[in-house]
């Protein structure tokens, strides 16, 4: 069942991001870090790379690292879009490199973590 609902969270969650990343935030909470708005980028790209490497492995069939690399790229493409659409169209927000950096490096830890749990086997006993 989750299998199936996979495509429809992934484009809820790509939607949801598009959202909140063209939008002005008002009275987002300050986390205390300097840097904790990267953080933010970093887990949601993380988390986008993963739902889409899911959707390319169970909806469209691809083999794991063809998921893998599809997911990434997607990812990637998908935050530089992103950035490069904050400096065009909105008033609010503006294009930060350290965003993309942020955005790329969840998407590449997301695809190390694929690979590796795509390399494990499970010995049945």
């Amino acid at each position: 069942m989750l299998k199936k609902l996979t495509p429809i969270i992934t484009i809820i969650y790509s939607l949801a991001l598009i959202t909140v990343s063209l939008i002005k935030l008002n009275n987002v909470p300050d986390i205390g870090i300097s840097f904790g708005d990267k953080v933010f980028h970093f887990f949601a790209y993380f988390v986008l790379t993963i739902l889409w490497f899911y959707t390319f492995l169970y909806s469209f069939k691809l083999k794991s690292k063809k998921a893998i690399v599809f997911a990434v790229v997607l990812s990637v493409f998908f935050g530089i879009i992103i950035e490069v659409l904050q400096e065009s169209i909105t008033v609010s927000r503006s294009l930060d490199v350290y965003d993309a950096v942020a955005n790329t490096l969840g998407a590449l830890l997301a695809s190390v973590v694929m690979w590796f749990k795509s390399n494990l086997s499970v010995k049945n006993a």
